[in-house]
């Protein structure tokens, strides 16, 4: 199961026991801000895209959407997101668990600066019911395969 590959990696950086898991579902950013108790935006939505270097996830604040000029100008490409039906086999999680923690190693990790407003945000945990609360730095040092902070997002 998912949840339990991303504590496995959680653990060698002493915070797997970090990871909340919850009764009801987090698979949304509406879902998940409800569980969490917070505001949508600071819920770090993890979305995944095929380029012609191979797929890579963004991680962008919950209020946020990919601007498709900017998103070309940095990636030279239109934004293609993985379907659904293949993002489990393409980055090691199933929707509505996508995070940047325990995926493929072919997988790049691109942070959006649109989560820098905040003190801590709250990205998935591997489960449509899980996520762990960690703050801008946390969550770069812990992503793997983290390239860079990009601006490629819009606030809605």
């Amino acid at each position: 199961m998912s949840i339990e590959k991303v504590k496995e990696y959680l653990k060698k950086f002493d915070i797997a026991e970090n990871v909340i898991e919850f009764d009801s579902s987090s698979a949304t950013v509406e879902l998940a801000a409800k569980a969490v108790g917070t505001d949508e935006s600071r819920i770090a939505k993890t979305l995944g895209f095929i380029t012609k270097e191979g797929p890579i996830l963004i991680v962008t604040s919950g209020d946020a959407k990919i601007n498709n000029r900017e998103y070309k100008s940095k990636f030279g490409t239109k934004a293609k997101m993985i379907p659904r039906d293949e993002i489990e086999l393409i980055i090691g999680h199933q929707a509505g668990g996508v995070c940047p923690f325990a995926i493929n190693e072919d997988v790049k990790v691109y942070l959006d600066e649109s989560m820098k407003r905040f003190n801590t945000i709250f990205p998935a945990a591997g489960s449509s019911n899980s996520a762990i609360e960690m703050t801008c730095e946390e969550l770069e040092k812990y992503s793997q395969n983290f390239v860079k902070w990009v601006n490629v997002c819009t606030l809605i």
